[in-house]
C-alpha cells in the first residue's frame, strides 16, 4: 500500500523532559524525529503533538518543540492519544488516512495509539527510527506487535522519499539536505 502525502498526517507522541533522559538511544531518536518533522513540514503534511501528564513528565524537549513551530501540544492523561477527545477531534478534522508516528514510549503510548488508530480505520505508520522505549526489547516487541496488527513500519528517510515520489524538484533537494 503506497502512502500518499495528500492522505497523510504526522503525530509526535510524548517526547518529554523527565522521560527522555531514560530512553534507549534517546539522542539518535530525537535527532531522527527532528529530521522527520522538518521533512513533513517541507512536504506540507500537518503534524500533531501530544504530551502525557505534563505536571509529572514535563514539557516537550526543546529540540523537538523548536522543530514543531507553531507548537500546539495536546495534553493527555490516557496512554492512547485516541482516548483524548481533543486529540481525536483534531485528528478527524484533518481528514487523513495515514498517521505517521514518532514518539516515546513505543510499548506504551505509541503501541496503544497505533492499536486504537487501527480500530478507528486509520492506518498507523510507525517510523521505527523515531520511536523508542526505556528498554530496547520493549521497543522491538511493540514494533513486532504493531506490525502483526496491521501497522506499517518504516524509517524516516524511507517515508520522506515515499511521500515525495519524484526527484529533481526543490522539495526533493530540501529533503535530501535533511537526510544527509
Amino acid at each position: 500500500m503506497r502512502i500518499k502525502k495528500e492522505h497523510s498526517a504526522g503525530l509526535v507522541i510524548d517526547f518529554q523532559e523527565r522521560l527522555y533522559p531514560h530512553i534507549y538511544q534517546n539522542e539518535l531518536t530525537a535527532s531522527n524525529t527532528v529530521k522527520l518533522i522538518s521533512g513533513l513540514k517541507i512536504i506540507g503534511i500537518p503534524v500533531l503533538v501530544t504530551t502525557q501528564y505534563v505536571k509529572g513528565l514535563g514539557d516537550t524537549i526543546d529540540i523537538i518543540k523548536s522543530s514543531l513551530q507553531p507548537y500546539e501540544p495536546i495534553e493527555k492523561m490516557s496512554f492512547s492519544c485516541c482516548k483524548n477527545t481533543n486529540f481525536f477531534q483534531r485528528l478527524n478534522q484533518l481528514g487523513k488516512k495515514f498517521i505517521i508516528i514518532a514518539g516515546i514510549e513505543t510499548h506504551v503510548c505509541v503501541l496503544q495509539t497505533g492499536l486504537d488508530l487501527l480500530e478507528h480505520k486509520y492506518q498507523p505508520v510507525i517510523v521505527e527510527d523515531c520511536v523508542s522505549s526505556r528498554r530496547e526489547n520493549d521497543k522491538y516487541v511493540a514494533i513486532r506487535r504493531l506490525e502483526k496488527e496491521g501497522a506499517i513500519i518504516t524509517t524516516y528517510e524511507s517515508i520522506l522519499f515515499e511521500l515525495l515520489e519524484i526527484s529533481g524538484t526543490e522539495t526533493f533537494k530540501s529533503i535530501s539536505k535533511i537526510v544527509k
